[in-house]
């Protein structure tokens, strides 16, 4: 069996420091063994509005956070899902970007990107108040489904959680472990994040990687925590309430499969 990493942390607007904390806790995940691991939504920047110039920097090869994902994934011999990014189209230098979720091979190499399909456009009963995540980002459309050392694995970001159709899709196109790097607020995540993580674990019978923001950025956003690695039947196999932290756990594809094979799931024939 091997082992899953997910990454909790408590990204701000410096993206030194957060690349910082992420390094630590990335090193402690592979010193424990860890083939995969996952970070956070946002882990390399919270709280900015210069997210157009910041992708622009990265695609043209200026910036700090692609280089240093290339790095860490070669020393630490690691698989990583790169949270979320803000990345302009593929082949362009500059527009409007993707909340990218980047997968990248112990090389450093890209294997898969996922832009997020479903953005944050909501009001919330806390001191942020509005969230419109299209103010700054378009919409993504691909569902993706990539190849790994420890599984077939489904791309998909916090917002995502909410639509259970991209979930299914994310099965029927073979996933067995699912990502979801997240900054769920701290409101909504106490109404809703246990309940939707262990659910989409559940009807996809897929390990759930979920890598969550968990604590205070500012004054006026708070993020719920709560990360978690969630297994094929819905078993909670570790979680972290809040602050940064690694969390570790086994994937056992032989008893993933004995778990759809004694309780199938998936339609043969889709209901008219």
């Amino acid at each position: 069996m091997s082992q899953l990493a997910v990454i909790q942390m408590v990204s701000g607007t410096d993206v030194a420091a957060n690349l910082a904390q992420a390094e630590g806790l990335l090193r402690q995940a592979a010193e424990q063994g860890a083939k995969l691991a996952v970070l956070p939504e946002n882990f390399a920047c919270m709280g900015r509005r210069d997210l157009t110039a910041l992708a622009e920097l990265e695609a043209s090869g200026q910036g700090l956070v692609l280089p240093w994902l290339e790095h860490i994934c070669r020393e630490l011999d690691l698989w990583l899902v790169a949270g979320t990014l803000p990345l302009p189209p593929v082949g362009k230098l500059s527009g409007k970007p993707f909340a990218t979720s980047l997968l990248l091979d112990s090389d450093g190499e890209i294997v898969a990107r996922y832009q997020k399909i479903h953005l944050f456009d909501v009001d919330v009963a806390d001191s942020h108040g509005s969230y419109r995540e299209s103010d700054d980002y378009q919409h993504g459309s691909d569902v993706v489904v990539a190849d790994t050392p420890v599984g077939k694995l489904g791309l998909s970001v916090c917002y995502d959680l909410r639509f259970a159709e991209l979930y299914r899709a994310l099965r029927e196109a073979g996933a067995e472990l699912i990502s979801v790097p997240s900054a769920f607020t701290q409101v909504t995540g106490a109404a809703h994040w246990q309940v939707l993580t262990r659910a989409r674990a559940i009807e996809t019978q897929c390990y759930l990687l979920a890598a969550n923001q968990g604590g205070q950025h500012g004054e006026k956003r708070r993020t719920f925590g709560h990360s978690a690695i969630i297994d094929p039947w819905g078993q909670v196999l570790n979680e972290q309430a809040q602050g940064p932290g690694c969390l570790l756990a086994p994937v056992d594809l032989t008893e993933l499969a004995a778990i759809r094979q004694r309780m199938p799931v998936q339609q043969h024939r889709r209901l008219q």
